[in-house]
């Protein structure tokens, strides 16, 4: 039997030009729902809240889901999960655009869309990228997973057009054939295992049983708290945008434009926090992007300008995009090759709930107070509260090597 690839390969950047296209599919997923946000709205008849649950039904969802497939993923390989993910998640596009109310199109948002579907495109595909590179890993995880804000810049404009031509129902039924006719091809070039899995579990951050000092479950809870705060944080502008610039009369489709820009200046904010992380590694990446985050979200509690906030969209998208993969890379910085998947699963599974919780908590905010101040304010405190965990965490890994230079992804 031939014998993988060496991490950094050509198969291995190959393989990630087909993850991030599939990443870019699958990532519409968290996005749909955001902008058929007014619409699903206006047809049931539901409050902001009850509208806006769908999206945290889909995005816990898509935690659990990420779990489960990233384990699937360490025992069988990532190609099982990604055809089951994919035939998943075009039946669950085509069963939202049909819902015949609220309840049906969360449950379809929920068990297809998320759990399924598009949980496989998201962690399960970092995990694996994390393991076909060595030298190069913060960056190629960075691009891996400029997949999702890919999609997120998109597929708002594109979902805006079709919803516009031939209503939210029909956009997602499009949606679903789409995935279907473009992602089976790209699992092709998924069939390889990856470098190293045919041999026993190995250590990362120098074979340290006790990464940081702490257990590794430990490690793996703190780092889980720290994601749900930082994307409660970055769930305030990404979910509701499009509706905070309906409420200023600025338009719906002026929302999704400034979506559209947060997201694709994200890209550009996760591949720099690719380069930085090869070369300071994932924990001091991480709090230097959520530094910027909290500072960022602060701005929108001083201007609600048209051109202000297309600015300050572009700003948010510039500083937080880097944040979400550099769990990843601190996962496989600091963990046994034979536990990526899972433990990244359950990392991400955090920063899921996070956005997920944060999606909710603004829309409920905004429903007691009649506007988004409090909820920026709420956004903010979270930012701290991640801040504080991750430096705690910064300290105690000077403090378990002192004079070391920070661990790098090129020595994992």
């Amino acid at each position: 039997m031939t014998a993988p690839p060496e991490p950094d390969s050509r198969a291995a950047w190959l393989r990630l030009a087909a993850i991030m296209a599939l990443s870019t599919m699958g990532g519409a997923s968290m996005w749909t729902v955001v902008v058929a946000l007014p619409a699903v709205q206006a047809e049931f008849g539901a409050g902001r809240a009850a509208a806006a649950a769908p999206y945290t039904l889909t995005m816990a969802a898509l935690g659990v889901g990420g779990i489960l497939m990233g384990r699937l993923a360490d025992r069988f390989g990532i190609l099982r999960p990604l055809l089951l993910g994919i035939v998943a998640l075009s039946l669950g596009y085509v069963a939202a655009g049909l819902a015949p109310s609220l309840t049906v199109f969360a449950l379809a948002q929920c068990l297809l869309i998320g759990f399924l579907g598009g949980s496989v495109s998201f962690g399960p595909l970092l995990a694996d990228t994390a393991l076909w590179f060595r030298r190069r890993r913060g960056i190629a995880v960075a691009l891996a997973a400029s997949g999702n804000y890919l999609a997120g810049t998109v597929w708002p404009p594109v979902l805006t057009a079709l919803m516009d031509a031939f209503g939210w129902r029909m956009a997602h039924v499009i949606l679903g054939g789409l995935c279907l006719c473009i992602m089976l091809p790209l699992t092709l070039m998924m069939r390889a295992p990856a470098p190293g899995t045919r041999g026993g579990a190995k250590l990362a951050a120098g074979g340290q049983d006790r990464p940081l000092g702490l257990s590794p479950g430990t490690l793996t809870l703190a780092l889980s708290i720290a994601g749900v705060a930082c994307c409660v944080a970055m769930a305030m502008p990404q979910v509701h945008i499009v509706a905070y610039c309906g409420d200023l009369g600025y338009g719906v489709a002026r929302g999704a434009e400034m979506l559209s820009l947060m997201l694709g200046c994200g890209i550009i904010s996760r591949i720099a926090s690719g380069f930085i992380a090869d070369r300071i590694g994932g924990l001091r990446t991480l709090l230097l992007g959520t530094l910027l985050q909290g500072a960022s979200l602060s701005l929108f509690l001083f201007f609600d300008g048209l051109v202000t906030l297309y600015l300050l969209s572009a700003l948010f998208g510039l500083v937080q995009g880097g944040i979400t993969p550099s769990y990843a890379v601190i996962v496989r910085e600091y963990f046994r090759t034979g536990e990526v998947g899972m433990r990244v699963g359950i990392v991400l599974f955090a920063t899921l709930t996070g956005m997920a919780l944060g999606g909710w908590l603004a829309g409920l905010i905004f429903d007691l107070t009649g506007s988004y101040t409090v909820a920026f304010l709420n956004a903010v405190g979270w930012s701290a509260l991640n801040i504080v965990i991750i430096a705690t965490l910064i300290l105690r890994d000077r403090g378990a090597r002192p004079g070391a230079a920070p661990v790098s992804p090129a020595r994992a």
